[in-house]
């Protein structure tokens, strides 16, 4: 049960995007094409997940030792180094998946939502490892979610007619605030 309500809360309540605002810009800058918004959410559910379970220990260290004002900066560090890895590791592995993927890796070293993520799983007491997997996942399902929807009701966007002064990112932010709203009716539930 506990597991079930930390799913349901992640991706609906409190989306990671549409209730905490992390990752805005990605979200506004892939979410183009369905196609595009799938491609991105996959990547950075796996490394999303990977950096969460990688932080965890890390930040057991750092509490060993007393150093935990080192959090953001190691967190960092970790990210960008698990993001590299793995593109190296694809690359050598699966080329295909590497091709597919393409600019996404790069794009989530500087995507505030693993690192948010990863931070938030650290700073609640009550979450293990077990816990703070399941609770990564959620959120990149729930980040995955978001930029999916968004990305299709842009793509409907493009074949309405629009005011002109309204066209590109203005319309984006409306309907992307609109979209932050309908998640608030899920509020209710956890």
């Amino acid at each position: 049960m506990e597991y079930l309500l930390i799913i349901i809360s992640a991706i609906f309540v409190n989306n990671v995007v549409l209730a905490k605002f992390l990752g805005i810009c990605p979200f506004i800058g892939v979410s183009n094409k369905v196609k595009t918004a799938i491609g991105m959410s996959g990547a950075v559910a796996f490394v999303m997940v990977i950096a969460t379970l990688v932080t965890f220990y890390i930040q057991k260290l750092l509490d060993m030792y007393h150093i935990e004002f080192m959090q953001t900066i190691t967190f960092i560090l970790v990210i960008a180094s698990l993001v590299q890895m793995v593109e190296i590791v694809l690359k050598k592995v699966s080329p295909a998946l590497y091709q597919s993927l393409g600019i996404f890796l790069p794009l989530i070293t500087t995507n505030c939502t693993v690192l948010g993520v990863a931070i938030l799983a650290v700073s609640e007491p009550a979450y293990g490892a077990a816990e703070a997997a399941v609770f990564a996942l959620a959120n990149a399902l729930g980040y995955g979610l978001a930029l999916v929807i968004f990305a299709g009701l842009r793509e409907q966007l493009e074949l309405a007619e629009v005011p002109s002064a309204m066209k590109g990112v203005p319309i984006a932010f409306i309907t992307a605030g609109i979209l932050a709203l309908a998640f608030m009716g899920f509020s209710g539930l956890c």
